[in-house]
């Protein structure tokens, strides 16, 4: 029996909240990132967050601006130095450099327990009414973001190729895209982690993309997914009393294995089919 304070208490209002907020977020933007292959850009930025999280905390201001400045910097970094390096070369020296320079701050200041853990592991039953205003702009933007950038980012993320025969401008859409990760990763980290904002953004997505091919319903299945996910963590870890970390992750991880099954399944049905097609003939 789920206790009703679950729904009622203040602080878990926000978590429900924040929750929802970030699960839809990391809905469509995991989506592009899974279709761009870009998942370790998606593991990157928020490390990146992470650092300027923890010097947000050094010099006491608001953790959210650190993240946001250091995300979306290290977005064009990555963009910039991507023209004349390997991408993943150019990620993993934004992601070494990001560590570091976390570590440094966190080093420097006496809040390393407190900051430290809810900066890697978030504290979504410790989000405040101001921080989910906060939550709730900064997703806005993002969405809106991808609403404008949807059609000639989904052309670039299928055959870059293409999309530049077509005109669209091929290096715009990428670097916008880096931009709207990072801010993302903004909203994303102070809820659930850095960590776990990569856990979040990789396996509903991952998962969808194995159920179905076509993009519309795809997204629709990585919706419902990363909802189901947030949501039961939520219920589980106020019922259990443990980290919501280890039941986003674990519930992530499921779904993932889940859909891997279904598609064996799938293909496996379908390879009958054919061969009992091929013997009638």
């Amino acid at each position: 029996m789920l206790d009703a304070g679950i729904f009622t208490q203040s602080f878990m209002i926000h978590a429900w909240i924040s929750g929802t907020i970030v699960a839809v977020l990391s809905c469509f933007v995991g989506f592009f990132v899974i279709v761009r292959r870009s998942s370790f850009v998606a593991h990157a930025l928020p490390e990146a967050g992470f650092a300027g999280g923890a010097g947000a905390v050094l010099f006491n201001i608001n953790p959210v601006y650190g993240l946001a400045a250091f995300a979306v910097g290290g977005a064009l970094l990555i963009g910039y130095l991507g023209k004349k390096e390997r991408n993943d070369v150019v990620t993993a020296l934004v992601l070494v450099t990001a560590l570091g320079t976390g570590a440094l701050f966190l080093g420097l200041t006496n809040k390393y327990a407190t900051g430290a853990y809810s900066l890697l592991f978030g504290q979504i039953v410790g989000v405040s009414s101001d921080q989910v205003f906060v939550t709730a702009v900064l997703g806005a933007v993002c969405l809106l973001f991808l609403a404008f950038l949807y059609r000639p980012l989904l052309l670039d993320s299928v055959s870059s190729e293409i999309a530049a025969v077509r005109g669209v401008p091929v290096r715009f859409i990428e670097v916008s895209f880096l931009i709207v990760v990072g801010l993302a990763a903004s909203v994303i980290v102070p809820v659930v982690g850095a960590l776990l904002c990569f856990s979040l953004l990789i396996c509903p997505n991952a998962a969808s993309v194995y159920i179905t091919s076509n993009p519309g319903k795809a997204l629709a299945f990585s919706l419902l997914f990363s909802l189901v996910d947030v949501w039961a963590s939520i219920v589980l870890a106020y019922m259990t009393g443990w980290p919501i970390g280890f039941f986003v992750s674990m519930i992530g991880a499921l779904l993932y294995a889940c859909a891997r099954i279904f598609h064996c399944i799938k293909i496996h049905a379908f390879k009958i089919k054919t061969t009992d097609c091929t013997v009638v003939y």
